[in-house]
């Protein structure tokens, strides 16, 4: 398999980060907190200016026809600035799903244009940012309903992330609100994005770490010069690195829809949370007791790392997943690994 990225992918990735790592720093976290605002109007302005919300979707129905490899560098750029607006679920996630039902009563365009649709998937037991979406995407059995935002009834549940705002949906189906039948991959996109956010929060977690074990100092010098630091951080990189070609390599198997491509998102997102929850834990403790304080601006992104690492699937439900191509199909030094892609 050729895991490197072409030019234009690292140019549209580089570009994409750019402006999310400009525009979303932490400080503008604290100010949506502060002001009790779940986005920002004018990066999510921009954001759709960019093009980003319709890289996924086909060019038949006005997106760019993209793929998962073209956005997964986005995905993981979002993950590094714990990004509020729901881009990656949005564009990576719900619009593929839109594109290939048969009737979506103009919701696929208005997608693409900026309208929020939030998707109620039943691996998911809460819709994430329903109370701001202007669509409900949602499952009744095999069947897919889309319901507008004021047919609903939502109850919020407290989410050890502030910015992904949960909800318990409470609704009625109809002939007049179904729009198709199955969810698809629509699970393992959740799960491989989220896996690629991962890996964006765990680089982050490393970089404020390095950041802070450089400028503190103890004894006449920085902590960052000790033996027992320097081994901490590179330990969580070292999960980075790993993490980072299984995650590339399932987002370009997923679309061949086999075991041994499930079985590989399924791998990328046990990676991805293993990296993320190593990396958070670690910067805590570079930055002693006052990581996990309200001031340090490194709550964030544990907090977001944690609340995906139960989203789309649980590291157990994924390693059934695991096991059961392990069970089912050959393995060996030529096989388990081995690209599924001709």
């Amino acid at each position: 398999m050729e895991f490197a990225f072409t030019d234009d992918q690292l140019a549209l990735t580089q570009a994409a980060r750019e402006m999310l790592v400009d525009s979303c720093q932490p400080a503008d976290l604290r100010r949506l907190l502060e002001s009790d605002e779940p986005r920002d109007d004018a990066r999510w302005s921009t954001i759709n200016e960019m093009g980003l919300i319709g890289m996924l979707a086909p060019e038949n129905a006005g997106g760019m026809g993209m793929t998962l490899v073209d956005f997964i560098g986005i995905a993981e750029a979002a993950g590094y600035v714990a990004l509020p607006e729901p881009l990656i679920e949005l564009a990576g996630v719900t619009l593929p799903l839109l594109s290939r039902l048969d009737e979506t009563r103009g919701w696929l365009e208005r997608a693409m244009a900026g309208a929020v649709v939030a998707i109620g998937h039943p691996v998911n037991p809460l819709v994430a940012d329903a109370d701001t979406a202007d669509a409900l995407l949602l499952g009744d059995g095999e069947d897919l309903h889309l319901v507008e935002r004021g047919a609903v009834a939502l109850t919020r549940t407290e989410s050890f992330d502030p910015f992904r705002r949960l909800y318990a949906v409470e609704w009625t189906p109809s002939p007049a609100t179904k729009v198709g039948s199955g969810w698809g991959d629509t699970a393992d996109r959740g799960a491989l994005l989220a896996a690629a956010q991962m890996v964006g929060l765990a680089q982050r977690c490393i970089n404020m770490a390095v950041a802070y074990a450089k400028d503190r100092q103890q004894f006449g010098k920085a902590i960052g010069s000790t033996q027992a630091v320097k081994h901490m951080i590179a330990s969580a990189q070292v999960k980075v690195e790993f993490a980072k070609p299984v995650v590339h390599a399932a987002a370009a198997e997923l679309p061949l829809g086999t075991l041994a491509a499930r079985a590989r998102v399924a791998h990328a997102k046990i990676a991805a949370g293993e990296a993320a929850d190593v990396a958070a834990r670690m910067a805590v403790q570079a930055h002693g007791a006052m990581g996990m304080t309200w001031e340090v601006d490194l709550h964030f992104f544990l907090k977001r790392a944690m609340a995906l690492n139960y989203a789309w699937g649980t590291a157990a439900a994924h390693r059934e997943t695991v096991v059961e191509r392990v069970k089912t199909l050959r393995t060996g030094p030529d096989a388990t690994f081995a690209s599924e892609l001709a």
